[in-house]
């Protein structure tokens, strides 16, 4: 004889039978009387390729610039479109060099928390600027202006980054965390003088000498803009070039050498065009030292990929839409052009030190 067992409740989430059986047909009942939000097709829902994502990013930039250069404009049109131009220039000059940069940065060390600041190139232009303010007074600083300090403070701070790469790594002991410890040092070490110089100076030449140690988008010339295009130009080309050797370099130095990349080649080669991106764009627009930290930071979520084809124009772009979209708020919105650069390292300060809080360590 046999005998059929039927449970008389079904188990619930906690392997307890339920105290009600009718609790989740009622439920069901009740919610489908509740009014149905129409649902979005299926093409739409799904998820968004990279390309897709770029695309979406870039227009939304565009329409920033877009609202940059043309809406607001009082006064003559002739006079406010071509200076706005530049400032736009130099946008993207400061969006290639510091997003970018820093993407490239963050893969040859392994590490998305540092950023290229590390290496002490802020300190070396803060403490370069100190210099000549203090020995040869303000006056100099204003009228030495030109394109011909800008590319010697562009090849001093390169020279200084070169010469530190190669003994660093060329010795015995030569490793990246070497690298960036004696980067920490020095920096340090610059920040300490230039704080000592700075309190020695005048109240007028102290003012002098702030207005260059701030981001400042809207001093750049257009004269600066040729020259920093080509040099932008020449290294897109190199990166690009190199962007599936920058895909091997996030395996780490052993699976990066397993697969045929000569790593201490490219590492060498990376850090030195982060050095001339880093150094130019400090040395055109001044001390950025948290921008490319969130540019990153943003194109690592919003690229969808690991792939540096995609993350770095996703770095450009978001930095771009960045600058263009805030100068924009803050101008014709909260009419505080010249904070923009302020918000922006204050804001990549907290997110720094969130990140560094959530992962506990460097």
């Amino acid at each position: 004889m046999s005998v059929l067992s039927t449970p008389t409740s079904a188990p619930s989430a906690t392997g307890l039978p339920d105290a009600e059986p009718g609790l989740r047909r009622r439920l069901a009942a009740r919610a489908a009387r509740l009014p149905r939000l129409p649902r979005l097709p299926a093409r739409v829902t799904a998820r968004l390729t990279p390309a897709a994502r770029l695309w979406i990013v870039g227009a939304l930039t565009a329409i920033a610039i877009a609202c940059f250069l043309l809406l607001f404009i009082r006064g003559s049109f002739d006079f406010t479109f071509p200076r706005r131009l530049t400032m736009v220039g130099a946008m993207v000059i400061a969006a290639f060099t510091q997003g970018v940069g820093t993407v490239v940065f963050h893969t040859v060390t392994g590490n998305r928390i540092l950023t290229p600041s590390i290496i002490g190139f802020d300190s070396m232009y803060t403490l370069m600027q100190t210099l000549i303010v203090f020995v040869f007074g303000g006056t100099v600083i204003a009228s030495t202006e030109g394109l011909p300090k800008l590319v010697a403070q562009t090849a001093l701070m390169v020279l200084f980054a070169t010469l530190l790469y190669r003994w660093l790594f060329s010795g015995r002991f030569g490793s990246l965390f070497l690298m960036l410890l004696v980067g920490v040092v020095i920096g340090m070490a610059f920040d300490s003088l230039s704080t000592f110089l700075q309190r020695l100076l005048s109240p007028t030449e102290y003012d002098l000498l702030s207005v260059k140690l701030f981001g400042r988008l809207s001093a750049v010339k257009d004269d600066y803009l040729p020259l920093a295009f080509a040099v932008c130009a020449v290294i897109a080309v190199v990166v690009w070039l190199r962007r599936m050797r920058l895909d091997a370099l996030l395996l780490g130095r052993d699976a990066a050498t397993a697969i045929g990349v000569d790593h201490k080649r490219e590492l060498t080669v990376m850090l030195v065009l982060v050095a001339t991106m880093i150094a130019f764009s400090t040395a055109l627009v001044g001390p950025m030292t948290f921008y490319g930290f969130i540019v990153a930071t943003l194109a690592y979520q919003l690229a969808g990929t690991y792939k540096h084809a995609y993350v770095l124009p996703m770095a450009f772009l978001l930095g771009l839409f960045t600058l263009a979209a805030g100068q924009f708020l803050m101008q014709h919105v909260f009419y505080a052009a010249g904070f923009l650069t302020v918000i922006i390292e204050f804001v990549g300060g907290l997110l720094f030190l969130l990140l560094i809080l959530r992962k506990g360590t460097l």
